[in-house]
């Protein structure tokens, strides 16, 4: 299914005046009509009309992948993405500025309609080629596209359906296999991720890192290993959470609390801020023993049966707990247990225990909003640069319920970041399977972070927080990084402004220090990187 670059995509003219006569002209013309309507930035800020970006020339030609698919074409009987939903595209060009891989390379078929293109093919029985896997791997999941078009095209459902194709049809290299086998045998299980944290601070504590970056050892491994090495944040004690935590106060709700897989294992003190918060704000929070994976790094990668176990594991967990919410803190994990009824929709004896797990599932900040807050808030006088984690602003549409926590906050004053429909290139995995330009996009982000001048950053998912504090500290520029609910935590307790940033700098979850760095960031720190023009 070898797919030409269409004929209005976009040129790669350096940077000067346009010629508006000019087919390059005339491009970004549209594109910049489309970035005005759904509020992003205009193109020539995304880096579309200036120079591709260094890893163009990787996402462009040939990774030594098969040739092409099965004979019979791309598509078995089983799920395949619904023609439906594919007729709804009209390729208006609304989604390119927001699309995280098009403003990248400005390459048409890396973009949502372009990979649209690829879905119809296959469905007229076209098979895979090299070419056409390659635009669909490297499409990040953020579904900012979702938010821009005005059509509505449910272009999550269309990835992920055809994702789940290409892991059943499509043979990948050997050493992309590997890959992928090591990442997805570890990282949607909980007790194997928890099982590498002792091996992991061991070698935290002793500097084992800085020895293999001084000596170049580092430098020869594969860029997905170095990629790993780099991600993995500080490591603290950690201290198990009780069954159940009683509300204080008069009780408004029983919730029970999704711990997650990298969140419980690498990011704990998340957690149990989660549980503070949610007991003081009046909620008997119920946190179930042996609960796993909720299938959302799975479902996202086309590992379908996987994530339908995951699924049911779950439902199963969370029906024994008889709760009447369920919370989560982690963005992707929320965003998936809300499609929970599409996924298991034709499951015998499913579809409607998956509709009522979905109904309950709430995000932190979203049932916080809810409730409206009873607990007081003490002043934490700081700039805050929200960051908003793609599979909650686009994904589950939570936008403003964090961002009114955040400003009940006596002292509070919040940065909007620039570019802030763009992927921070953490999705999920992408940051291991695809690290060059999830690097790009991390150094946008980071970019973005410091331009505000604010004196932490604070997002709503783990992925993005690990990927932006290390780009931050591989730059120079450690800054302190926060979930949204442990601002409001600190709030409540009364911790002093300046431990939180502390412990937001160097405590737990943190990024280490990059080796050969410039400096380290103090909290207050103003922008030393320019941002991107």
């Amino acid at each position: 299914m070898a797919m030409a670059q269409d004929s209005e995509g976009p040129g790669q003219a350096g940077g000067g005046a346009e010629d508006p006569g000019s087919r390059d002209g005339a491009v970004r013309a549209t594109d910049r009509a489309a970035a005005q309507a759904v509020g992003a930035r205009a193109p020539a800020s995304l880096g579309q009309g200036g120079p591709v970006s260094a890893t163009a020339a990787a996402a462009t030609v040939g990774l030594g992948m098969p040739g092409s698919g099965p004979p019979d074409g791309a598509f078995d009987g089983l799920h395949p993405p619904d023609a439906a939903l594919i007729g709804d595209c009209v390729h208006c060009g609304f989604c390119l500025p927001t699309c995280p891989t098009y403003v990248l390379w400005g390459e048409e078929m890396d973009s949502p309609r372009g990979r649209i293109d690829i879905m119809k093919g296959g469905l007229e029985g076209d098979a895979f080629d090299a070419g056409s896997v390659r635009h669909l791997d490297q499409c990040l999941g953020c579904m900012a596209c979702v938010t821009a078009c005005p059509s509505g095209v449910q272009y999550d459902k269309l990835i992920e359906a055809t994702r789940a194709q290409l892991e059943r049809r499509v043979e990948r290299p050997r050493a992309e296999r590997l890959l992928r086998t090591a990442v997805y045998s570890v990282f949607p299980y909980p007790r194997r991720l928890r099982a590498l944290r002792g091996p992991l601070r061991a070698y935290q504590a002793t500097g084992l890192g800085r020895l293999l970056a001084r000596s170049g050892v580092l430098g020869r491994l594969p860029e997905p290993l170095r990629a790993m090495e780099s991600l993995a944040p500080k490591l603290g004690r950690t201290k198990a959470l009780p069954p159940r935590i009683p509300a204080r106060g008069t009780r408004r709700r029983t919730v029970g609390l999704l711990t997650g897989c990298v969140q419980g294992a690498f990011f704990p003190d998340v957690n149990a801020a989660t549980v503070r918060v949610l007991a003081a704000e009046g909620c008997d929070v119920v946190v179930p023993r042996r609960q796993g994976c909720c299938g959302a790094l799975s479902a996202h990668a086309g590992r379908e049966s996987e994530a339908l176990t995951f699924a049911k594991q779950a439902i199963e967990t969370f029906e024994a707990a008889r709760v009447e919410t369920v919370v989560v803190n982690a963005a992707g994990c929320g965003s998936h247990l809300k499609e929970y009824a599409h996924l298991l929709r034709d499951e015998p004896g499913w579809p409607e225990r998956a509709r009522a797990m979905a109904a309950k599932v709430r995000d932190i900040t979203e049932l916080l909003d809810e409730l409206g807050p009873v607990a007081k808030r003490h002043p934490l006088p700081m700039k805050v640069a929200y960051q908003d984690a793609c599979h909650l602003a686009h994904a589950q549409r939570v936008r403003e319920q964090p961002r009114r926590l955040l400003r009940g906050v006596p002292g509070v004053q919040l940065r909007e970041l620039a570019e802030s429909e763009i992927c921070c290139g953490s999705a999920g995995t992408y940051n291991l399977l695809h690290p060059g330009p999830a690097r790009e996009l991390g150094e946008r982000k980071a970019n973005a972070v410091l331009a505000t001048g604010a004196e932490v950053m604070v997002t709503a998912n783990p992925g993005c927080w690990m990927q932006v504090a290390t780009t931050l500290a591989a730059m120079g520029e450690r800054m302190p990084v926060a979930h949204t609910i442990q601002v409001l935590d600190a709030s409540i307790r009364g911790v002093p402004v300046d431990r939180l940033l502390a412990r937001a700098l160097d405590g737990p979850g943190t990024a280490l220090p990059a080796s050969g760095a410039s400096r380290a960031a103090r909290p207050g720190a103003g922008p030393a990187v320019s941002p991107p023009s």
